[in-house]
């Protein structure tokens, strides 16, 4: 008799984050953990990325019995400050002003919870952006455009954010929009999900 295959729960209502999962998998469910999101005294931001992306899982997890449960969360870095989601179109415009001709490093932090087990994977992304040197017009033009309102960093490098940017280093493209997949696929074939 063949078991039967795992219910996938994103743990998250991002929508980056879904179109994200769509490439590895066509049927999912999003469920919101409803963490709380601040840091703890002290934290390294890596570390709060870690922390949150397993919290989310756990918090989505519910009562499920039956799931793989991925949790994900990306932390922003400036010179040892962490750049959090803007909120307003002023935060976002002094945001991309400090980055301005400056490193940017994100961690993107990723978590899949086996509710069968208990068991759980992590992994930690670094991706280094280096931005061009912004003039106050390109900034002012580029958040009414795009308005990244919701987005650590205020830029969405899916979209015109690219623009932005002199290079990106990172193992992984997708981690910057906020799901690493190629340690997503690594992960799910390690739980026996068939990715190809």
């Amino acid at each position: 008799m063949n078991t039967p295959a795992p219910r996938i729960v994103l743990a998250s209502t991002s929508r980056y984050r879904a179109e994200l999962l769509r490439r590895l998998l066509p049927e999912f469910e999003q469920r919101a953990p409803g963490t709380n999101e601040a840091a703890l005294p002290g934290e390294a931001p890596a570390a709060r990325a870690a922390r949150l992306a397993l919290a989310k899982a756990v918090a989505a997890a519910g009562d499920f019995r039956d799931a793989l449960v991925v949790g994900s969360d990306q932390v922003a870095e400036l010179d040892d400050e962490t750049l959090d989601k803007p909120g307003s179109a002023a935060n976002a415009r002094a945001q991309l002003a400090a980055s301005s001709g400056r490193v940017v490093h994100f961690h993107t932090a990723l978590c899949l919870l086996d509710t069968r087990n208990g068991h759980h994977q992590s992994h930690v992304d670094r991706t280094h952006v280096h931005f061009r040197t912004l003039d106050a017009a390109e900034i002012e033009r580029y958040v009414a455009h795009e308005q990244p309102l919701d987005c650590a960093g205020s830029f969405k490098c899916e979209g015109l954010g690219i623009s932005l940017f002199e290079r990106i280093e990172s193992e992984d493209p997708s981690a910057l929009i906020g799901l690493p997949l190629i340690a997503l696929a690594r992960m799910l074939r390690s739980a026996g999900v068939a990715v190809p």
